[in-house]
């Protein structure tokens, strides 16, 4: 197991063993309340910790007041202008992402090391293909996996000259392998807590596919201590997946829905039920399995390890609990049935 350095983002603590999901607002940044409305469903979708765009000082207003009706750590995500980190320090935000080799001479880094310091305030290092030093690039000739590592640690160095670890490091790509390269890689050379993510994933159907390859492949290793899904649409979208990806990889919480592809023996609705059991439990926080099999022949005997499930028959379903039988119910009623059966567990 990869021994970490813990790095605390507000009341999360990345190294501790929970996997964090982030997302990012996307809302104008000179829309205000719609970003804090924003924030606000992000935060009760299960997002952990949420990132702003600060473009400029009038973005800078977005911190106190997202902070003032949202719990979770806020993330003020900064290009090029050292001021916009100090100003975003000292109207209390919770973690900075910036590239020190970005912001100008050393003066400036130290400026940001310093004031992040003495505020604990974390700062997130991240690179991708389209951010690679000049001296890097020509190094290896294109982005390569090792191109991209090497540039996070320069950029990690630059702080670390200032005495500067509270360290989170992303090393994305678009590019599947790439990242999981990237990732692995970064793992062996550092303890620095690791942001993972396949970035400009594309839309929600691709975004997801990509992102479960990418990311769930890395949490199965190991390797990463906070994740984004990044899609192109609604970011409250982005907090389901990556929920889903931490069920599907064994570090998530919740309802597990399992259910079987159907087959000629299938004689219920079996793609209705399944949506709406899916649909029904999404908000239980319970850690359980339910599986909605099509017969009896997949039903309790495969799907024994399911808590509570049911079986389809001719217009009908059996009840079953660990793959055990219970009862006979109407096809009508397998959503009613199976939440009174959670409620009980």
């Amino acid at each position: 197991m990869r021994n970490v350095k813990n790095v605390k983002v507000g009341s999360c603590v990345l190294g501790s063993g929970k996997i964090y999901i982030q997302s990012m607002l996307n809302k104008r940044s000179d829309d205000i309340d719609g970003s804090v409305e924003q924030a606000a469903e992000l935060e009760k979708a299960g997002c952990d910790i949420v990132r702003a765009a600060i473009p400029d000082m009038e973005a800078v207003k977005l911190i106190p007041a997202i902070k003032e009706k949202v719990n979770i750590p806020l993330v003020a995500d900064i290009h090029f202008d050292y001021k916009l980190a100090l100003a975003a320090a000292d109207a209390g935000i919770d973690k900075i992402r910036i590239n020190p080799g970005n912001i100008g001479d050393m003066d400036r880094v130290k400026q940001v090391a310093v004031t992040c310091a003495n505020k604990n305030i974390p700062i997130r290092i991240g690179v991708n293909s389209g951010s690679l030093e000049k001296h890097i690039l020509e190094k290896y000739g294109s982005p390569t996996a090792q191109a991209l590592v090497e540039s996070a640690l320069y950029h990690a160095e630059l702080l670390e000259r200032f005495d500067f670890n509270d360290i989170v490091i992303s090393i994305k790509s678009s590019n599947v392998k790439t990242m999981l390269d990237c990732y692995r890689l970064a793992a062996e050379k550092c303890d620095y807590p690791l942001h993972l993510g396949v970035t400009e994933a594309g839309t929600e159907r691709m975004g997801i596919i990509k992102s479960a390859a990418g990311i769930g492949s890395l949490l199965c290793d190991g390797i990463g201590e906070t994740i984004r899904v990044s899609l192109t649409g609604e970011p409250v979208r982005e907090i389901y997946a990556a929920k889903d990806i931490l069920k599907a990889v064994g570090n998530g919480s919740g309802v597990e829905i399992i259910s079987c592809p159907t087959c000629g023996r299938t004689r219920i609705d079996l793609v209705k039920a399944a949506c709406m059991v899916e649909e029904a439990v999404k908000n239980i926080d319970k850690n359980i399995k339910v599986a909605v099999m099509g017969c009896i022949v997949n039903g309790p005997g495969e799907a024994k390890e399911a808590d509570i499930g049911i079986a389809g028959g001719d217009k009908c379903a059996v009840l079953f609990k660990k793959g055990e039988i219970l009862r006979k119910i109407p096809e009508e009623d397998i959503v009613t049935e199976l939440l009174k059966e959670i409620e009980k567990l």
